[in-house]
C-alpha cells in the first residue's frame, strides 16, 4: 500500500489541525484483485461552515459600510443645508447693509454737493442755479407783479362806498339804522295807469293795495323800510321789489315809443318769489302784466296784479 501525498492548500493555514489529512487520498492496492480503492477524507460539513461564516461576516461588513456612507451622506446633506440656510442669511444681511450704506453715502454726497454749490454761489456774488428767478425776453429777471403801494401823501379820490351806505340807510325813530339793499335806476318813473294789487287768503280778499302812486315799492318784514308788509316768517326783511321802469318799445309803424311798465325784482331771499307759481331768477328784473298772481316765500296770501283799464 503507498500513500499519494496532495499539495498544501490556502484551507490548510485556517485549519492546522486537519492540514495533514485534507485532501488526502489513500490508495490500497491489492496484488490479488489489482484494485485501487480510494478514500477520501475531506471535511464538507466543515468547509460548508466556513463558507456560511465567511459569507455573513461579509454582508455584515457590507451593511456597516451601507450605514456608514449613509449616516455620513445624511450628515454632509445637513451640513450642506446649514450652510445654505446661513449663507442666504448672511447674503441677505450683506445686501440690506450695503443698501444702507449706498444711501447713507448718497445722502453724504447730496449735501456736499449742495454746501460746494451754496459756496461757489456766494464766491460768485450771484443766485445759485437753483434758487435763479425766470427770466424775461428782454434778459432782465422777471418781477412778480405786485400792486403798488399807495402813497399816503398823495389824495386818493377813488370810491370809498361811504356815501352810498349813508345814503341808503335809514334811521329809525329809536336810533336804529338800517341799510337798504335796493337802489332805484335811472329809468324809474312813476305809472301813468292806476295799478293794484288785491289779496287774498284762499278765496277771501283781504287788502287792496294801491301801486301806482310812486315808483318803487319795497317788500319784506322790517316794517322800518318795506313799503309793503308782509308778516309770514319764510319771507325775508327785505324780499322783493315792485319796480315801474320806462322802456322803448317799437309801434306800428316801426318807431319807439316810451312806455312805463311794472317789474319785480327778488333781493335774493331765503324761500324766493313765484309768479304764477314759477319762480323768477334772484337780482333780475321780470316783467309783469295784468292778472299776474305774485306769491312771496310759503306764504299762501296770493297777490293779483290789475290795473284800471283791465277792470
Amino acid at each position: 500500500m503507498r500513500l499519494l501525498a496532495r499539495r498544501p492548500t490556502p484551507s490548510d493555514a485556517l485549519y492546522p489541525g486537519i492540514g495533514q489529512c485534507r485532501n488526502v487520498t489513500t490508495r490500497i492496492k491489492f496484488s490479488s484483485s489489482d484494485v485501487n480503492v480510494l478514500v477520501d477524507f475531506l471535511p464538507k460539513r466543515r468547509d460548508r461552515d466556513f463558507k456560511e461564516d465567511r459569507n455573513a461576516q461579509n454582508r455584515e461588513n457590507g451593511r456597516y459600510r451601507e450605514d456608514k456612507r449613509d449616516a455620513g451622506r445624511r450628515d454632509h446633506d445637513s451640513r450642506r443645508d446649514d450652510r445654505t440656510e446661513d449663507n442666504y442669511r448672511y447674503s441677505r444681511r450683506d445686501r440690506e447693509d450695503s443698501e444702507r450704506e449706498r444711501r447713507k453715502n448718497w445722502d453724504e454726497n447730496r449735501d456736499k454737493r449742495s454746501a460746494r454749490r451754496r459756496s461757489n454761489s456766494r464766491a460768485r456774488g450771484g443766485p445759485s442755479r437753483r434758487s435763479a428767478s425766470p427770466r424775461n425776453r428782454s434778459g432782465s429777471p422777471a418781477r412778480s407783479k405786485s400792486p403798488p403801494l399807495a402813497d399816503k401823501a398823495k389824495p386818493n379820490f377813488a370810491q370809498s362806498g361811504l356815501l352810498a351806505a349813508a345814503t341808503n340807510t335809514v334811521k329809525a325813530a329809536d336810533g336804529t339804522s338800517t341799510v337798504l339793499k335796493y337802489n332805484e335806476p335811472p329809468e324809474a318813473r312813476k305809472p301813468p295807469l292806476g295799478w293794484r294789487l288785491y289779496v287774498f287768503k284762499g278765496d277771501e280778499q283781504t287788502e287792496l293795495l294801491h301801486i301806482h302812486r310812486q315808483s318803487a315799492y319795497l317788500i319784506g318784514r322790517d316794517r322800518t323800510v318795506a313799503d309793503i308788509t308782509i308778516e309770514h316768517p319764510s319771507c325775508s326783511k327785505q324780499h322783493a321789489v315792485i319796480q315801474h321802469r320806462q322802456i322803448h318799445e317799437k309801434d306800428e309803424f316801426g318807431g319807439s315809443k316810451p312806455i312805463v311798465k311794472p317789474f319785480i325784482i327778488d333781493l335774493e331771499s331765503t324761500n324766493g318769489t313765484h309768479v304764477n307759481n314759477e319762480a323768477i331768477p334772484t337780482s333780475r328784473y321780470y316783467e309783469l302784466k295784468a292778472n299776474d298772481v305774485i306769491k312771496f316765500g310759503q306764504s299762501t296770501r296770493e297777490y293779483v296784479l290789475l290795473h284800471d283799464d283791465a277792470v
